[in-house]
């Protein structure tokens, strides 16, 4: 198996260096620099399409979904289609990953067929131990723990409205779940100032939260964990909710709703934020239960634009770690 272990090399072409041949399985596993590589290389292909049109010809990319998708799949297939690659889908949802054949056994045909594997798992495991075994890049494209493809998108969002981010006040409030994880860990490697507001029990893992801290002690970010929706969003630049119930807790369901009652981002939450605020949500939403229509579909709401940057950054993160980034290409 080939390595895939860091590389320390200079900036910006030893950086894109470093990258290639790299796995995603956690936001953790870049550096600050790393993430802020990836987003400018997203604004790039964004600005110039047409320069990255070849850029992965004859790619190939499968992607292994044991959850349904419509953002994460279509934005995918998108971004690698659009830079000469090729995409192949497998539905998992009838069948877990790792039922029918080991994931070890797996890797070790896929890594001689694919150029790169995208997974999106309930277990985080499943992404970790395929990385373990394939040495082509494994991408994790949601699990139980973490989804950092969207939040690296949802970054680039903020960055093409506020420019720099170290000292955005950033809010999440609601679920503790694997969408805050990756969000928490990507707002301290960019020195954003984080606040979590959540229920008592369901706030994100202590593990992560301290894996973010550690990350803010050296960016100057600060990281605010809090049960008060209203003190979370006081001031806030940006305030992102997602839904109260993720799949894989459905059966929760019923006991969540009146507990996260008072998360539910409305227009009176809202009016605690900074009067620039905007509002942002991964999709899909809970129509009137984690947020209103009229915050959702409100002249503060970004949503769409994250979710048309998920082909972006998704499309950088590709090119980079398939060794095709900015420098490759451009000329």
């Amino acid at each position: 198996m080939a390595s895939k272990t860091l590389a320390v090399l200079e900036p910006e072409a030893g950086l894109e260096a470093a990258l290639a041949g790299r796995d995603l399985c956690s936001i953790s596993d870049l550096t600050p620099q790393e993430v802020s590589a990836i987003l400018d290389l997203a604004h790039d292909v964004k600005a110039h399409p047409s320069s990255y049109r070849h850029a992965l010809d004859a790619k190939q990319m499968v992607m292994f979904f044991e959850k349904s998708s419509l953002r994460t799949r279509l934005t995918f297939e998108t971004a690698i289609n659009t830079t000469g690659g090729n995409a192949i889908f497998v539905d998992q949802t009838q069948s877990p990953l790792g039922e029918r054949e080991s994931l070890a056994d797996m890797s070790r045909n896929l890594e001689r067929w694919v150029s790169v594997i995208v997974l999106r798992t309930y277990a985080h495991e499943t992404i970790t131990e395929m990385a373990q075994y394939a040495s082509v890049p494994v991408i994790n494209a949601l699990s139980d723990l973490e989804h950092p493809c969207q939040a690296l998108a949802d970054f680039m969002t903020l960055q093409e409205r506020f420019g720099n981010l170290k000292g955005l006040k950033f809010t999440y409030v609601g679920d503790g779940n694997n969408v805050c994880h990756s969000l928490l860990l990507t707002a301290a490697q960019l020195g954003a100032h984080c606040t979590i507001g959540t229920p008592k029990n369901y706030a994100p893992k202590a593990d992560i939260v301290a894996q973010a801290r550690a990350i803010a002690n050296v960016t100057g970010s600060d990281i605010t964990i809090i049960n008060d929706p209203i003190a979370a969003v006081s001031g806030a630049d940006a305030v992102y909710t997602d839904v109260c119930t993720s799949m894989g807790f459905e059966h929760e369901a019923t006991k969540r709703a009146p507990i996260f009652k008072p998360y539910q981002v409305n227009e009176t939450l809202m009016s605690h934020a900074a009067s620039h605020a905007i509002f942002m949500h991964c999709l899909p939403a809970h129509r009137n239960a984690e947020v209103t229509d009229a915050v959702l579909d409100g002249p503060q709401s970004v949503v769409f634009d994250q979710a048309e940057n998920r082909m972006h950054a998704q499309k950088a993160l590709l090119l980079l770690l398939l060794g095709a980034g900015k420098k490759a290409v451009k000329k």
